[in-house]
C-alpha cells in the first residue's frame, strides 16, 4: 500500500472513532499535544449531534496531505457554533484536510459550510423581533388607554400631567379621581423595574387603588393600607410600588396626603415667596403587609402649587455624573411663577440642558402639577 493510500486510510479511521465518539482512539491518531484539542473539539461535537455520523465522500492524497468532501448528519439537540438547539436533522457538507507524518496526524483543518443556518438564526430572530415590537406597540396602546384622558375642570385650579416613559412601555402611572361631596384625588406612582413587568403590575396597581379609592369615606392612608395588602399577596418579592396620593377640597383648598415610599412633591407658596416639600413617610407598597400610613394636611391658598413626579427627574444625571436632585427642582419651581403646562414644560427645557443632547433616558419621567388660581386684584 502506497504512503498516500495508509494516509487516506488514517484519515478513515478518525471518521470512523467520531462515529462512535472514541475519544481514546485519537491518542493513537494524532500527535499528543492535538489528540486533546481534538478530543474537545469532539465532544462538544457530539453534546449538540448525539446521534452524529459522518464521512468523506471521496479522498485526495498527495505526500503528506489528505484532503476530502466531508459531509456528517446529526439531530441538533445542543448549542453548536453559538447556534441555538432546533430539534431538526442537520446535514453539513465541508472540507477536511489532515497533515501526516510518522503515521500520525499532526495538522488537521477543517471548513464547514454553515452559511444557511446562519440565515435561518438571522430570519428566525427578525421575525421574534418584529413579533416582540408588535406586542410592545400594543402594550403601549393599552397602558395609555388606561391613564385618565382628560384632566378634571375645577373652578380656580388647573392640573396638568407630563407622561414620558424611557421604554415602549413604563411603570409610572398617574390617575385622577372625582369623589363625593366634589373632592378630587390625585395619584402618582412609579413601579420598580421597566419594560414589560413594570407595565403589568402598573396596571394591576392603578385598578387596585382606584377601587379602594372609592369607597365612600375612605382617606388617603386608609387607601394605601388596603391597596398595600392586596398588594402584597401577588407582587414578586422583588418588585414594589411607590405612590403619593392626595385628596382635594376644591372650595377650602385643604389638601389631605399620604405617602408610600414616593418622590415628596414640593410645594409652592405664593404669598411667602417660598417653597418646601409635602413631608409624609411609608413604606413602598407591596414590600410588607401590616403597613400603616401616616396622614397629613396642608391648605394651598390662591396663587399656591404643588408638584408632584417620579424620580425619574430628580435622579437623572449630567455628563459629568452629577445628579439634578430635589433641591434643584425646588429652586426651579420658585423661579418659574407660571403653573400647569407651562411649569412641566420648563422643567423639561432645563432638564434637556443639564443632561446635554446625548443623554439617554434612564427612567420614566411623570410630572402632575396642581395650581390654585391667584385672587383677582
Amino acid at each position: 500500500m502506497s504512503v498516500e493510500e495508509e494516509n487516506k486510510a488514517l484519515s478513515r479511521r478518525v471518521a470512523e472513532a467520531i462515529n462512535r465518539g472514541d475519544l481514546d482512539a485519537f491518542d493513537e491518531l494524532f500527535k499528543p499535544e492535538l489528540a486533546q484539542e481534538f478530543k474537545d473539539d469532539v465532544a462538544e461535537l457530539k453534546r449538540a449531534f448525539p446521534d452524529y455520523h459522518g464521512a468523506d465522500e471521496f479522498q485526495i492524497a498527495e505526500g503528506d496531505f489528505v484532503a476530502g468532501r466531508l459531509v456528517f448528519y446529526g439531530t441538533h439537540l445542543g448549542e453548536f457554533m453559538g447556534l441555538a438547539p432546533t430539534g431538526e436533522q442537520w446535514k453539513f457538507e465541508g472540507l477536511s484536510m489532515i497533515r501526516v507524518k510518522d503515521s500520525k496526524i499532526v495538522q488537521s483543518w477543517v471548513e464547514i459550510n454553515l452559511e444557511d443556518k446562519w440565515q435561518q438564526r438571522l430570519d428566525q430572530e427578525m421575525r421574534e423581533r418584529e413579533r416582540v415590537e408588535q406586542e410592545l406597540q400594543v402594550a403601549r396602546r393599552i397602558q395609555h388607554a388606561l391613564l385618565p384622558h382628560a384632566t378634571p375642570q375645577l373652578d380656580g385650579w388647573e392640573i396638568s400631567p407630563h407622561y414620558q416613559p424611557a421604554w415602549e412601555v413604563g411603570g409610572d402611572f398617574y390617575d385622577f379621581l372625582l369623589l363625593e361631596d366634589g373632592r378630587v384625588g390625585l395619584i402618582i406612582g412609579d413601579v420598580s423595574g421597566k419594560g414589560v413587568p413594570a407595565a403589568v403590575l402598573m396596571a394591576s396597581t392603578q385598578s387596585v387603588l382606584r377601587a379602594v379609592a372609592q369607597r365612600r369615606g375612605s382617606t388617603p392612608g386608609q387607601v394605601l393600607e388596603e391597596a398595600n395588602e392586596v398588594l402584597c399577596t401577588y407582587i414578586p418579592p422583588n418588585m414594589f410600588v411607590t405612590c403619593f396620593y392626595a385628596v382635594l377640597e376644591p372650595e377650602s383648598g385643604r389638601l389631605l396626603y399620604a405617602n408610600a415610599g414616593h418622590t415628596l412633591p414640593c410645594c409652592k407658596r405664593n404669598v411667602e415667596e417660598r417653597t418646601d416639600e409635602l413631608v409624609a413617610r411609608g413604606m413602598p407598597l407591596g414590600l410588607m403587609s401590616g403597613m400603616a400610613y401616616v396622614e397629613k394636611e396642608t391648605t394651598l391658598l390662591p396663587g399656591d402649587g404643588v408638584l408632584m413626579c417620579t424620580d425619574g427627574l430628580v435622579e437623572a444625571h449630567s455628563p459629568q455624573g452629577e445628579m439634578f436632585g430635589a433641591p434643584r427642582l425646588r429652586s426651579l419651581l420658585g423661579e418659574h411663577p407660571e403653573g400647569g403646562s407651562g411649569l412641566s414644560a420648563a422643567l423639561m427645557e432645563e432638564l434637556e440642558r443639564f443632561t446635554g443632547a446625548e443623554w439617554e433616558q434612564e427612567d420614566d419621567i411623570t410630572l402632575l402639577t396642581l395650581e390654585r388660581s391667584p385672587t383677582p386684584r
